[in-house]
């Protein structure tokens, strides 16, 4: 629906950001890309210490492209594509987003249209709390891994549901090498964009959606925004290995 009524390209991430804690350096961004800082910010956690250099990148869940195109300019991958269920977000990613090696396809998250081994580094950001099944997921993401490759994963759960998360993780046969509870640091992300995202949703959307907007948005004074600032909802950041050949 949002890739359909907004066809805007500066509307490039969906999620929710992060701010880097005390003693964490600023990313260094070219003047075009700093409305998008605290975004980009969120992949660049997500990806801490994963080399995408000359490597084949999945992302799943792209939406609306900028994560996607982001990483195949910083990072120098081989080959990026981006894979969302929503043909509309494939089709605005598509006219929008440009990067050397960079491609949109349609497809689910839990049948990936890719052969086995067809990645060294697969990346799912803010996206897996929509999915049927997260072991069906998972599944696949092992199958379109190649040996030794690296999955990059970034999420929101409810408190209680954090340490079953983990175990579904674990449970798909790769190893968790790292994670983290990034809550704090995306509650603050949320606070420092609330009014640019009040600007945005004012002119680009009618006033019937936005209260719906304002809690898909987790904006301060909304229930997603109060769950994250409360630890009601926790926000996870994890990077998992598949097993060397």
């Amino acid at each position: 629906m949002l890739a359909t009524q907004v066809r805007r390209p500066e509307w490039a991430f969906m999620n929710y950001g992060y701010a880097p804690a005390d003693g964490e350096p600023p990313l260094a961004l070219d003047p075009a890309d700093e409305p998008d800082r605290l975004s980009i910010g969120l992949y660049e956690r997500t990806l801490a210490g994963a080399d995408l250099t000359g490597r084949d990148v999945l992302e799943v869940g792209s939406g609306r492209g900028g994560g996607a195109q982001w990483v195949a300019r910083r990072h120098r991958p081989r080959r990026t594509v981006g894979l969302d269920f929503s043909a509309a977000a494939v089709a605005l990613s598509a006219r929008h987003r440009r990067a050397p090696g960079l491609d949109f396809v349609r497809g689910d998250a839990e049948a990936m249209p890719f052969p086995d081994a067809s990645f060294d580094v697969v990346l799912n950001v803010e996206s897996s709390h929509c999915y049927g099944s997260v072991p069906a997921f998972m599944a696949e993401v092992r199958r379109v891994l190649r040996p030794g490759g690296t999955f990059c994963w970034a999420d929101f759960r409810p408190a209680d549901a954090v340490g079953p998360t983990l175990d579904a993780l674990r449970a798909s046969g790769l190893s968790l090498t790292a994670h983290d509870d990034v809550t704090p640091q995306v509650v603050a992300a949320l606070r420092a964009d609330d009014a640019r995202k009040a600007r945005l949703l004012a002119t680009w959307l009618p006033r019937v959606a936005h209260p719906l907007m304002r809690r898909f948005a987790a904006m301060e004074g909304s229930r997603g925004f109060e769950a994250f600032a409360t630890g009601r909802t926790r926000y996870l950041v994890a990077r998992l290995d598949a097993p060397p050949a």
